[in-house]
């Protein structure tokens, strides 16, 4: 990849260090100097440490592990980097935690995402790049842009390499059947839908039914982030119950917080691909994981020169 201007600046935040070092790698940066430190009580301090008056600024900085201390870091750093007089501050958020607070569902509950949006906005931050949100529509609550990039790409092609006969893709619910049938279209391949039934917030749910024909079939679980695993290995099951040959699984963000990896190793999915968004300190064996960082570093690349993003998905 073609050496950037020097104009641009890419800096790693505390959640993201090996992702932002792939993607400074595809566009030929090095990564800014920077510091963080944590004080004893818990404060978190942030210093730029290279003048950015006049440049434009990116920032890889992910909102988890823990999430709350990683968020409060991204506001520090779009402070940081505003008041340093940053022509223009872009956050790359790759897994956005709390875009699963999109709604005001229950009596008396916050819509997370819309305080995080505005929490971001009011630091001063011009744009931001995310990855599969959990709720698209969480886009509409900022006034700056936000550029909601596709893991369907890395993800399907890796299954296409694998040439798996007789292929069914199957959306977890019906709130992912629109995001499911992209990859069912990208494949060629029919869709399934499984039932599913959470009561809580135990982030678990129960699978009730599969609608479509898995018999015999090479079954592809699609998802956008997986937690615990305890709903994508009761959905294998129910697949395998039904008649499913094979079963694999596609997930754009793999979390695994309080996973338990026996439970995810002795299930029937023969194997789990995930992105890079995340960086748990460790995966459940079978777990395979695929980089987005060619994707994040042409938008990146794209946004700098004025070109268009929306056709890397077309």
């Amino acid at each position: 990849m073609q050496t950037m201007d020097e104009d641009l600046l890419l800096f790693a935040g505390s959640a993201s260090g090996k992702l932002a070092g792939e993607i400074a790698a595809y566009l030929g940066l090095r990564i800014s100097p920077s510091e963080v430190i944590r004080f004893s009580e818990g404060n978190l301090f942030v210093r730029v440490l290279e003048n950015v008056r006049g440049r434009e600024v990116f920032l890889v900085q992910g909102t988890v592990f823990p999430a709350n201390d990683q968020f409060m870091e991204l506001l520090f750093w779009i402070d940081a980097f505003k008041r340093a007089s940053a022509a223009s501050v872009t956050a790359l958020i790759p897994y956005f935690s709390y875009a699963k607070g999109d709604k005001k569902d229950e009596p008396r509950v916050s819509i997370r995402a819309r305080v995080c949006a505005d929490a971001i906005e009011a630091a001063g931050v011009d744009r931001v790049i995310t990855m599969d949100l959990h709720a698209p529509q969480v886009q509409g609550f900022f006034k700056v842009p936000v550029d909601d990039l596709y893991a369907l790409p890395v993800l399907a092609d890796e299954i296409a390499h694998r040439r798996l006969s007789n292929l069914v893709v199957v959306s977890p619910d019906a709130g992912f059947v629109k995001k499911a049938r992209r990859f069912a279209r990208r494949l060629g391949a029919p869709l399934a839908i499984a039932d599913k039934q959470r009561t809580d917030h135990s982030e678990h749910a129960d699978v009730l039914d599969v609608m479509g024909d898995v018999q015999g079939c090479t079954a592809l679980l699609v998802d956008d982030f997986i937690l615990s695993g305890g709903t994508l290995v009761e959905a294998a099951k129910a697949l395998r119950d039904r008649g499913a040959q094979a079963i694999y699984a596609a997930v754009t963000h793999g979390l695994f917080c309080g996973a338990d990896e026996s439970l995810i190793e002795a299930s029937p999915i023969e194997e789990l691909f995930v992105t890079d968004t995340v960086e748990p300190a460790a995966r459940p064996r079978g777990v395979r994981v695929l980089s987005v960082a060619p994707l994040f570093g042409e938008a990146i690349r794209r946004i700098y020169s004025r070109q268009s993003i929306s056709s890397l998905f077309d």
